[in-house]
């Protein structure tokens, strides 16, 4: 196994404890790393903070509901070669002219070690995980139009972030290391906050904390704001010039928040039934 450096999270990227040990764990095992965990808590910039703790390049690869394994290997662009056949002057005889790597090819081709992010895994297809497993075992893949043998220079380290919009296969799941980030309890979102808008009012922070995690306490809300919707109200809150903030009908900017019309419905509904405007502890 290859020398690694030990990840403690970078000064933009705070973590826990045990953030850092599955982190570590897996670039000790050379294996995947699994991270989980609602949305805006930070999972793919985890693999961003790998990549600038560890000095590496990142390269990144989107997973959408039509994404195949295929795709992060290699592309095969007939539509280019049927161009120049008819219009171009060059060798279409050449086929690996027309070999575009994917992601994952990249990150073998590449001359030295880099951080793979394969973002929200779980939006494609029930058989794209187990689809890789072969690549991510062997750390190589053919390509058949050339018969070109594609052999990873360096083991990426690999970050995979899912929703858990789908489940993912136990046998690939076997060969991962696994870490649910949760969400940051508020004195760790103080300094997470600090990190974004150093030197904000205390006042205000104290306040704009208090009411955020009211709103996620609201069980009603079918999407509770996350660490980087607090971060964009803070942001607009600063530009606007406010210094207090008061869980109520007239919060300030609520938009920024809540995202969805239900949940601001359900926001004006509870402080109606609450047979007041301002915030009451223990009233969802």
């Amino acid at each position: 196994m290859s020398e690694f450096r030990r990840f403690q999270g970078t000064a933009r990227y705070l973590t826990s404890e045990g953030l850092e040990a599955a982190v570590n764990c897996a670039l000790a095992l050379e294996r995947p790393l699994l991270v989980k965990g609602e949305p805006g808590t930070g999972k793919t910039l985890l693999a961003e903070a790998i990549a600038e703790a560890l000095g590496l390049e990142l390269i990144r690869w989107h997973v959408k509901s039509t994404t195949r394994a295929q795709d992060g290997l290699y592309v095969y662009d007939t539509v280019q070669r049927l161009y120049d056949s008819r219009f171009g002057d060059g060798d279409v005889t050449d086929i690996a002219r027309y070999i575009r790597m994917g992601p994952l090819g990249e990150a073998f081709r590449s001359p030295e070690r880099v951080v793979l992010l394969i973002d929200e895994i779980d939006k494609a297809d029930i058989e794209f995980p187990n689809d890789l497993l072969n690549e991510l075992d062997r750390m190589r893949f053919h390509v058949l139009e050339t018969g070109e043998e594609v052999v990873a220079r360096h083991r990426p380290v690999l970050v995979l972030t899912s929703n858990n919009e789908k489940e993912l296969p136990d046998a690939f799941l076997r060969r991962c290391v696994f870490h649910f980030i949760d969400f940051p309890e508020p004195e760790l979102m103080r300094r997470i906050v600090a990190v974004h808008h150093p030197q904000l009012d205390e006042t205000l922070l104290a306040q704009a904390l208090e009411a955020f995690y009211a709103l996620r306490g609201m069980t009603r809300l079918r999407k509770r704001p996350s660490t980087s919707e607090l971060i964009d109200w803070l942001a607009v809150l600063r530009s606007a010039g406010i210094t207090e903030v008061l869980l109520d009908k007239d919060l300030p900017f609520v938009g920024a928040l809540l995202k969805k019309e239900q949940d601001l419905t359900a926001f004006r509904e509870f402080f109606a039934k609450s047979g007041g405007s301002r915030w009451r502890p223990g009233l969802r």
